[in-house]
């Protein structure tokens, strides 16, 4: 048998992280049997469904790296299948046209509520008949009112829930429109889903499904209801926390790899290993070690394991998304070094890709001004003619390389009879209009020789303008 997983968002908002993790855990659980993966967009509501939306899923899909096998399917397109399986449905006597107003229906739960009684549908309409006047009625499907749903619940264990505790499900509205407790069976069944991993607040539709299910014959997928993630402050997370979309952590320089791996131990684990490249992940990855209880969203720890990812990533990798960063700031890496060669000089003191980006745009392009506090500490009595001194001899040596020029930088302390960072943190200013940077071997080495040259000219002109 193929196993067979599906990620079904609606597209009324972003990609979240709840769902890229629902989504990653049924990739994973695909990937790992050699079974197939299906994205399918529940695009029935059409008032809250955008395109847009469909664009942001697709998008935070492609950058995480979650390929699927099939689709995406859209629910719109699939209307008349779902008729069809509603008039079954009513052929068969497992549903029924439902005429109660909503002035009912608001009436009687109100008296439910007041009696301390479980707001339900009371069955008013499941025997009465079909009166032919169909434009204000509902479609309900008549749900057994004897025995139990059992369900072997892959993450929550066993569910059992007594059929008298459910209703008479809406699976068809007023104007012919199907529900989503109806849509997304029939969809499991014809794409012959056979495992359903999704968030455990489904957990109260699964009941009403089987019983569906079961009134069209349909073999019964398994079921894994995956805890919901929490904030920090124990609620279900939410905006108020921070960015929950997928794609605003790649506008915030996470790579894919990082959220990926952070997602899969939001409620799983594999012994105390924290990081797990993707084939490591696939290969470990257990619907058994999924914990039952909720996990709490800690974006310290996401921003730990993302600086983890930078510093031990290829720097090809790295720099493939570092690029989007660069022209993002307007930077042409073109007009600079290798990104490569930025990306390992950097990747120690870059927590994320944006402060990368940010840290190497004095390799690309001209800054207008120093760094007021670097400058005002370093930029001293004296320092011009240490700049002086260091651009003769730069201008002198014949290999622009980093040794040879950080060797410069030690006999100029020395002939000087300077500290090294009296030497090297006027320097480190001129060339980058800032105190922080990479060693200054390799700071000199990525700038090249035209541009250090340029800008210790232009330092020198300044120190000596100030006192004037």
């Amino acid at each position: 048998m193929t196993i067979k997983t599906r990620f079904a968002p609606s597209p009324t908002g972003y990609l979240h992280v709840g769902g890229a993790r629902t989504a990653l855990f049924s990739w994973l659980y695909a990937r790992k049997h050699g079974g197939k993966f299906v994205l399918r967009i529940e695009d029935t509501d059409l008032e809250r469904s955008t395109q847009e939306s469909v664009n942001a899923i697709l998008e935070g899909m492609t950058w995480l790296g979650l390929e699927y096998d099939e689709g995406p399917f859209y629910q719109t397109h699939r209307f008349e299948r779902y008729k069809e399986i509603i008039q079954q449905l009513l052929d068969q006597g497992d549903a029924y046209y439902c005429y109660c107003s909503k002035e009912e229906l608001d009436a009687l739960r109100v008296q439910q509520m007041a009696n301390k009684e479980k707001p339900r549908y009371n069955g008013k309409c499941r025997d009465a008949g079909h009166r032919g006047d169909d434009t204000e009625a509902v479609i309900r499907f008549k749900n057994p009112t004897e025995g139990e749903v059992v369900i072997e619940d892959l993450v929550k264990g066993r569910i059992v829930v007594g059929n008298k505790e459910l209703d008479d499900l809406i699976i068809a509205r007023s104007d012919g429109t199907p529900t989503y407790n109806l849509t997304v069976l029939v969809d499991d069944m014809d794409m012959q889903v056979n495992y359903v991993i999704r968030g455990d607040d489904h957990i109260n539709n699964t009941p009403r499904q089987i019983n569906i299910l079961k009134a069209l014959g349909a073999e019964l997928p398994k079921y894994a209801h995956v805890p919901m993630i929490l904030g920090p402050d124990g609620a279900r997370l939410s905006k108020r926390h921070g960015a929950v979309s997928v794609m605003q952590y790649r506008n915030d320089g996470y790579l894919p790899e990082a959220l990926l791996n952070y997602l899969v131990r939001l409620g799983w684990s594999s012994g105390d290993q924290e990081i797990f490249s993707v084939d490591e992940m696939i290969e470990l990855f257990d619907l058994n070690d999924v914990n039952v209880s909720a996990s709490t969203f800690n974006s310290e720890k996401l921003l730990w394991l993302n600086h983890q990812y930078i510093m031990n990533s290829d720097p090809a990798h790295v720099a493939h998304h570092l690029s989007w960063h660069m022209g993002e700031l307007g930077i042409d890496p073109t007009q600079g070094p290798d990104l490569l060669e930025v990306v390992t000089a950097l990747r120690e003191r870059s927590k994320t890709l944006v402060e990368m980006a940010a840290a190497s745009r004095y390799f690309y392009q001209e800054f207008a001004d120093y760094d007021e506090k670097a400058a005002k500490k370093n930029f001293k009595q004296g320092s011009d003619d240490v700049l002086q001194q260091l651009l003769d001899k730069f201008s002198a040596e014949p290999e622009w390389q980093g040794e040879k020029l950080h060797q410069i930088v030690l006999d100029t302390a020395e002939q000087l009879e300077l500290g090294l960072g009296k030497v090297a943190q006027p320097l480190r200013v001129a060339v980058t209009g800032a105190g922080v940077s990479p060693g200054i071997d390799v700071t000199l080495a990525l700038l090249g020789r035209e541009k250090t040259l340029a800008r210790i000219e232009k330092a020198i002109e300044f120190i000596r303008n100030k006192k004037k």
